[in-house]
């Protein structure tokens, strides 16, 4: 296993957590593909999001990968009046990932991190390791606490 700034910061912390391998398509990156390749429902799989809030900057919302964000639900929930997700060719620059291995743990700042509710129905979710090709499967109150992350509604 290639270990990812990711894997790194869960290993210093003692956190558990298993990594799904899978092959990457480059073609087709979405997270539905990712869910069915590591065979567990959309819902388990959470994308990584960045945006810019109009009030507090940059912020990270994680999301099942069947949805999309709500953007006046991340709004509300990030005390912004308005988010707007950043563009693709900022996301390395800002956080040292690339678009399909964005993940919640160990950007290059820690931003305000915001993770749907609907991960508090699982016992471990799935978030990007940090690269293409791998996922970490922790559970969702590790992860918040981890990256001092919320719980809100944003779907």
């Amino acid at each position: 296993m290639n270990k990812t700034n990711a894997i790194r910061i869960l290993e210093s912390h003692k956190i558990n957590f298993e990594i799904a391998d899978y092959t990457v398509d480059d073609d087709n990156l979405s997270g539905e593909t990712v869910a069915e390749k590591i065979g567990v429902s959309h819902e388990e799989v959470f994308k990584t999001l960045v945006a810019k809030g109009d009030k507090i900057g940059y912020c990270v919302f994680c999301i099942p990968v069947n949805f999309e964000l709500n953007l006046k639900k991340a709004a509300k929930a990030s005390n912004n009046k308005s988010v707007e997700l950043i563009k693709v060719k900022d996301l390395f620059p800002l956080t040292g990932y690339i678009r399909g291995g964005c993940s919640p743990i160990g950007m290059k700042k820690l931003f305000p991190t915001y993770i749907d509710e609907t991960a508090q129905l699982f016992d471990k979710i799935y978030v990007s390791a940090g690269v293409r090709g791998m996922q970490i499967h922790i559970n969702p109150d590790n992860l918040k606490n981890l990256i001092s992350g919320e719980f809100a509604d944003l779907i």
